[in-house]
């Protein structure tokens, strides 16, 4: 499939699922992906090694590996090999559910030796999980499919607006109207190029809205060059490499964190078959689920942190509408050689915050746009209105307000320590708890006016 032909399809995709783009188009496409995705990946490792106060090369171990890992389990989950993988676009990394447990343990006397061992056991959880899950389909009807995806796009807004305005708000330089004016002036080219755009200018808007901003923070001077001059050129993880240990209450924290994540990962899945426009069946979400846990056991064995899928990236295909997994089964190449060759992820993390969240504001957006377009048909009930409306406003809540839990026992934040899963969480309850039979349903606007004039 070359550059030319690449013209928008019945419904509405330039690449559908099964599409095989030529090799540079499939590139330029899949780098789009890795640029959302790395900075999140390196991230978890970068915040785990920092509080734990552990020395540079080891957290540059956690990092190295975490790359190698995820760019292994996101080409697995994409392409599919027997019973494992989605065989959807999906995008896997290190996942921040698993942080609190992770810096718990890691201050106790199991250190990070602690981290791996409870990470590896308590991947069975979700390992066993993944053959539950198509019985699990059923607490996922229109409405709660409609809120869980919904809940992915608004409790990720906020990284978006973090890094529109700098990335840290302790940073002197954070909102300043320069800063502000770079992010915008790539969300501008985004709109651009998915609106006027043809060919692989739309498909790949994102790429190239962030090459044309990374080359503007270069001519002002905001590229800061120190982990590109500090990164080792070739690097391999070591498998085991700070040991195992098993304490007991660092599995079961691990296990809570593991159940959280399937819940989040059924909801990326589904808001990945809305973005592509396939019908995920319970079997293709048994599949995913399954890739995550045994990619998260290898994660452990090569000492990194537990992975699960990545919500940024489905708004990269719901802008793009490239929804070929080829795409990101060469992402996944990408973030193994990355893992490899560390440099070439300092020279990615090097992408100043702005042109990030110009692009992430886009982005993450678009997936609340999915989630409305789901729940837009469900029926106008008063039923579902609760539930819409408690479990989006609980997503906000934790979202933003996270220490609204401080004070309550700590399992009840390592639960609910998510915007996802507290939303997820309340859809899925409502479902069950509120009554269908005294349900007032209205099919369509007009028939609430009627109603209303009566």
């Amino acid at each position: 499939m070359s550059f030319k032909n690449i013209t928008p399809k019945e419904n509405g995709l330039l690449l559908n699922v099964e599409d095989k783009p030529s090799f540079g188009l499939n590139l330029i496409l899949a780098a789009q992906h890795l640029l959302a995705a790395l900075g999140g990946i390196i991230a978890v490792p970068l915040v785990v090694g920092g509080v734990l106060g552990l020395p540079a090369e080891q957290t540059i171990i956690l990092v190295n590996a975490s790359l190698l890992i995820s760019g292994i389990v996101t080409f697995v989950q994409s392409k599919g090999i027997g019973a494992i993988g989605i065989r959807l676009p999906s995008v896997m990394g290190t996942s921040f559910t698993f942080v609190a447990a992770a810096l718990a343990i890691g201050k106790s006397d199991a250190g990070v030796a602690g981290i791996m061992g409870a990470s590896l056991v308590g991947s069975l959880v979700m390992i066993v999980g993944a053959f539950l899950m198509p019985y699990i389909r059923k607490y996922f009807p229109p409405v709660v499919t409609g809120c869980v995806v919904m809940s992915i796009g608004l409790s990720l807004i906020s990284v978006a607006v973090d890094w529109f305005a700098g990335g840290n708000k302790a940073d002197p330089s954070y909102a300043t109207p320069s800063t502000l004016a770079m992010a915008t002036f790539v969300l501008v080219i985004v709109v651009i190029l998915v609106q006027w755009g043809k060919g692989i200018f739309s498909a790949a808007a994102i790429f190239f809205a962030m090459v044309v901003g990374y080359i503007a923070s270069l001519c002002f001077g905001l590229v800061d060059f120190t982990n590109v001059k500090n990164a080792e050129l070739f690097a391999v993880p070591t498998p085991f490499h700070f040991g195992l240990a098993f304490p007991i209450s660092g599995i079961i924290g691990m296990s809570i964190a593991y159940l959280v994540t399937i819940v989040e990962s059924n909801g990326n899945f589904l808001a990945i078959g809305q973005a592509t426009h396939t019908q995920v069946t319970g079997e293709q979400v048994k599949r995913g689920v399954l890739c995550d846990g045994l990619g998260s056991a290898l994660a452990a064995c090569f000492s990194t942190l537990p992975f699960s899928s990545f919500s940024q990236n489905i708004g990269i295909i719901s802008i793009t509408r490239v929804a070929s997994r080829y795409v990101v089964m060469v992402t996944g190449i990408l973030l193994f050689l990355a893992g490899l060759f560390p440099v070439f992820g300092a020279v990615i993390v090097s992408i100043p915050s702005p042109v990030l969240g110009g692009a992430g504001v886009m982005m993450f957006a678009m997936i609340i746009v999915g989630g409305i377009q789901m729940l837009d048909r469900v029926s106008r009930s008063r039923r579902n209105g609760l539930i819409i409306a408690i479990s989006v406003g609980a997503c906000l809540a934790v979202t933003l307000r996270p220490e609204i839990f401080q004070h309550l026992p700590h399992w009840i934040g390592e639960i609910f320590s998510s915007g996802i899963t507290t939303g997820s969480l309340m859809a899925i309850i409502l479902d069950r708890v509120l009554p269908r039979d005294k349900e007032e349903t209205v099919t369509d606007y007009a028939e609430v006016v009627a109603q209303m004039n009566k």
